[in-house]
This record gives C-alpha cells, sequence and structure tokens, in this order.
C-alpha cells in the first residue's frame, strides 16, 4: 500500500474541504491516488467537496483596459506577494498601464510583454524596479486581449481580485453591465453546455453515476438520476443556464432573449487561481487528530 503522507492529506484537504480523516480514508482507499480519492470524496460529499477553484492562493490584482468604443479590451492578471502591496498605487498603476498595452500591442505572451517599451525601459526593467522599489517579488502571469462582436463591458470585484470582460451583442449598456456583475458573482465555467470541456461533464457524470448506484434503485430509473444530476450540474457552471443573480426567477439565456441580445464570449480571471501557497507545517495537526500527538 502506497504510503499517506501529511502532506498529501492536506493536499487534497485543500482541494476538497473534506474533514482530515475522512481525506486520509479517501487516499488510503485510493491507494495514494490524488485524482481518484478527489473522486471519492464527491461521491461522498457532493459538490462541497470541490473547492480548489474557488480558493485565492496568491495575491495581486486584476487590470482591464476597455476602448472607448468599447470594441477592443484587454485583461491581465498581476501577482505579488502580499495583500498590502496589491493595494500599492505605483503596482496598481502598472497593472493598468500593461492592460492597456496588451489592448494596443497585441503581444504574444508574456514573455513579448515583457520585452516591449515602456516609458524608456522595457516592462520588465520597470518591473524589476518596482519591486526594488516595494520590497516584494511580483510577475505577470497572464492576459488576454479581446475584439468585440458586439460591445464589450467589464466588471472587477474584491479589491480587483475578481475580473471580468464579456462580449454582449444586442441590448443596451447597462444589460452588458449585468452580464459583467453576474459572471463575477456566479463564476460560470462556460457559455453554455456546448462548450463545457467533455473531460469535466464525464468526471461529473462517474460522480453521479457512483451516487445514484448506491441508491439500490433499479438499472432504468439510476440512469435518470445520472442524466438528471448532469442536467443541474451543466445550468449551475454555464452562463446561459444560471439564475441571474439580480432576478433569480429568469436565467440569463431568458434575459438576453428578452432585450434581443446574445453573450458571443467572456473571460473571468480570479487572481491566484490554481497557484498552490505557501504550505504550512501539517504534520502536527494530523498527528493530533489521528490522536498519535
Amino acid at each position: 500500500m502506497a504510503e499517506i503522507t501529511a502532506s498529501m492529506v492536506k493536499d487534497l484537504r485543500d482541494r476538497t474541504d473534506a474533514p482530515m480523516m475522512d481525506c486520509k480514508k479517501a487516499l488510503s482507499e485510493a491507494s495514494g491516488d490524488m485524482a481518484k480519492a478527489e473522486e471519492i470524496l464527491r461521491v461522498k460529499f457532493g459538490n462541497k467537496a470541490t473547492k480548489a477553484a474557488g480558493r485565492i492562493a496568491a495575491e495581486g490584482v486584476v487590470g482591464i483596459y476597455i476602448s472607448p468604443d468599447a470594441k477592443l479590451g484587454a485583461m491581465i492578471e498581476v501577482n505579488c506577494e502580499t495583500d498590502f502591496v496589491a493595494k500599492n498605487d505605483d503596482f496598481l498603476a502598472f497593472t493598468k498601464s500593461l492592460a492597456e498595452m496588451v489592448a494596443k500591442n497585441n503581444p504574444a505572451d508574456v514573455a513579448a510583454l515583457s520585452a516591449m517599451g515602456m516609458g524608456g525601459k522595457s516592462v520588465e526593467e520597470v518591473r524589476t524596479q518596482l519591486v526594488g522599489k516595494i520590497g516584494e517579488n511580483m510577475s505577470l502571469r497572464r492576459f488576454v486581449r479581446t475584439s468585440a462582436q458586439g460591445r464589450l463591458a467589464s466588471y472587477v470585484h474584491g479589491g480587483s481580485r475578481i475580473g471580468v470582460i464579456v462580449d454582449v451583442v444586442g441590448g443596451d449598456e447597462q444589460l452588458a453591465k449585468d452580464v459583467a456583475m453576474h459572471i463575477a458573482a456566479s463564476k460560470p465555467v462556460s457559455l453554455s453546455k456546448e462548450n463545457v470541456p467533455a473531460d469535466l461533464i464525464e468526471k461529473e457524470r462517474s460522480v453521479a453515476a457512483q451516487k445514484a448506484a448506491e441508491s439500490g434503485k433499479p438499472a432504468d430509473i439510476v440512469a435518470k438520476m445520472v442524466e438528471g444530476a448532469v442536467a443541474k450540474y451543466l445550468k449551475e457552471i454555464t452562463l446561459l443556464g444560471q439564475p441571474f443573480v439580480k432576478d433569480d426567477k429568469q436565467t440569463i439565456e431568458q434575459l438576453l432573449k428578452s432585450k434581443g441580445a446574445s453573450v458571443a464570449g467572456f473571460t473571468l480571471y480570479i487572481v491566484g487561481e490554481g497557484i498552490e501557497k505557501k504550505k504550512d507545517d501539517f504534520v502536527a495537526e494530523v498527528m493530533a487528530q489521528a490522536g498519535k500527538a
């Protein structure tokens, strides 16, 4: 049997928010396979056991630029070490300038952006000098540049820790702002069910099948339970299927239809999403709760 370390237990708990001892048992059952252990906990605890996508694992801000005609936009995430620096005026101004540079110069990637000129120096030189001035490391993580089919709207939330750019075709400016705000609040994975990655659907189907099988119901009923669970999941994670945050009696799809509008696409950034935080010492807590301390 694979050795289950305290670090593995902590990693799984961070991914799922499940109780520590359940994480240890799941890892043991899965012979140390993290993905399998996570699936075991999903079966036991449901969707509450998957929180990794919403965890903020680094500090920083999202910067957004939208052209005056709302036809061109860009969004960038710049990371730093502490929330204090994320509020620094120089750091915020640097991020804002980078977003505008991305929109107007269309760099191929972060490396190309870092090599571009900024006030007589390269972006990388400016970043290095800012690190020296502030005394904290910072990095350019990712960016997106968008040309609108309709009009672009943006929304930032939580001290610029969540940023959204959405392309709305038809409707008016208020509708576009409302949709952007909704995306920041509800965090959809995709625009519609047709855009959801197949691996996510299959993973959800697998979890639903295992949960339904435990019901002891006939196979035909189990099949309907699985399809119902998958359909519910797709509504929860797709923009068009979600209830509108300002009026949950209608979905975003219904709202757009009532205004003669549609969404061509959107991008959602959450600062630090997917970045692993520095690990704390977890051994003592594991040993204590296992009755070995």
